[in-house]
């Protein structure tokens, strides 16, 4: 089976691909998106009492999400399973998967197993809570991570409870790091000769992700509170209401506060003494706020966005996700990609936000049907015809 041709980045890569649901598929997306082989590995229909857990296989979730990888399927339950798979990753670069983390034993599939027979092979794994520790059981999910990282409580306005981010950070930022580690794996690889265990959590992903508000209680023991659509301690930073919508506005220091209050044609708040310094505006917030929400209102949001760019202040449109597409600078970044789909038509998905000058991502096909790759994995593993036809008549394949 003719496949177009992908990037030439990782091409040389083999990756088995075991995951689902969000972590483990980004992770993979990213090497498959640069070339890499990834083989995604499911079980026959009937055999996995979870499998519609990622939603409709021609769904816009898990089209976007495993592109441009080839389908085998395999019960990794049976005996004669488990030989086809170490057979696999006897030629493969990178194992990816997203078990609980005392699966992939009982399956006989964890690093040291494959290491016996691969002593390349990077093993990359991903879980709700980490390898060990008192959770590394339990079953994560990417709001569960949000909670326990902290972000649901610096996240939404203050005295209004918890509020999970719009997206799934924990889950989608686990898959980078993921995707990170093995690059680095894979760079050590060439000088060691030898693979390792990358692994990473959910929970672990999220935590990192709070970055300088995690930083501010390690570091000066303050816990970070709500702040709604304010920056916790600069402003003028966040949402304001324009005659029309809304618009964010950042005014990082005091040459940009200058630039600000000169765009507003309002040079007196420069001057106040009240705001003079990024901690007196902090101190007087909510004075300034009211300032600048009657001044605001006076013109709209287009009106604004285009002063505040001819002074060199930061600003900038708050869109709704069509109108994300609709913006000639993304546009121009190449986010949203078209794909011929055999029922579907030309779809768009999302576009790979890293850019490489000679060797780019390249997005040539969507989720494949499943098992369409099968025999042709198979074949390349040495498997001749008349075995391939005994696994698929004892329901291995």
């Amino acid at each position: 089976m003719t496949r177009p041709a992908g990037s030439a980045a990782l091409s040389h890569l083999r990756v088995l691909d075991l995951t689902r649901v969000r972590a483990g598929p980004t992770c993979c997306r990213i090497l498959a998106d640069f070339g890499a082989d990834v083989v995604k590995i499911e079980a026959p229909p009937g055999v996995d009492p979870n499998d519609d857990m990622s939603g409709p296989r021609d769904g816009f979730d898990m089209l976007n999400l495993h592109r441009n990888k080839r389908s085998l399927t395999l019960n990794l339950k049976a005996p004669e399973g488990h030989d086809v798979f170490m057979q696999l990753a006897a030629r493969a670069d990178v194992v990816v998967e997203n078990f609980r983390p005392d699966v992939k034993d009982r399956l006989g599939i964890g690093y040291s197993a494959l290491s016996a027979v691969n002593s390349r092979i990077i093993l990359a794994s991903i879980s709700g809570f980490g390898q060990t520790g008192p959770y590394r059981t339990r079953a994560g999910f990417d709001q569960i991570a949000q909670g326990m990282g902290g972000l649901m409580w610096v996240t939404g306005a203050p005295g209004q409870g918890p509020m999970r981010a719009g997206i799934a950070v924990a889950d989608s930022t686990a898959g980078i790091y993921a995707a990170t580690g093995i690059l680095i794996a894979l760079a050590e690889r060439e000088r060691s000769g030898v693979g390792q265990w990358v692994h990473t959590s959910l929970l672990q992903a999220q935590v990192a992700m709070m970055d300088f508000q995690a930083a501010r209680y390690l570091v000066d023991g303050e816990v970070p509170g709500q702040a709604g659509n304010d920056h916790p301690y600069v402003t003028p930073m966040g949402v304001f209401a324009t005659m029309d919508g809304f618009i964010n506005i950042g005014v990082g220091g005091e040459a940009q506060w200058r630039a600000f209050c000169a765009a507003l044609e309002r040079p007196a708040l420069a001057d106040d003494r009240d705001f003079a310094t990024q901690s007196q505006r902090a101190r007087n917030r909510p004075r300034l706020r009211l300032e600048l929400e009657s001044i605001l209102k006076s013109h709209t949001s287009a009106q604004w966005l285009a002063r505040f760019d001819a002074h060199g202040v930061p600003a900038g449109p708050i869109y709704k996700v069509d109108e994300v597409f609709a913006d000639p600078q993304v546009a121009q970044l190449g986010m949203a990609v078209e794909v011929a789909h055999p029922r579907r038509g030309n779809t768009r998905v999302v576009g790979e936000p890293i850019a490489l000058s000679r060797t780019p991502a390249k997005i040539v096909t969507l989720l494949a049907e499943r098992g369409a790759h099968t025999d042709e994995i198979l074949g390349e593993a040495g498997y001749d015809e008349t075995a391939i036809a005994g696994l698929r008549q004892r329901k291995v394949i």
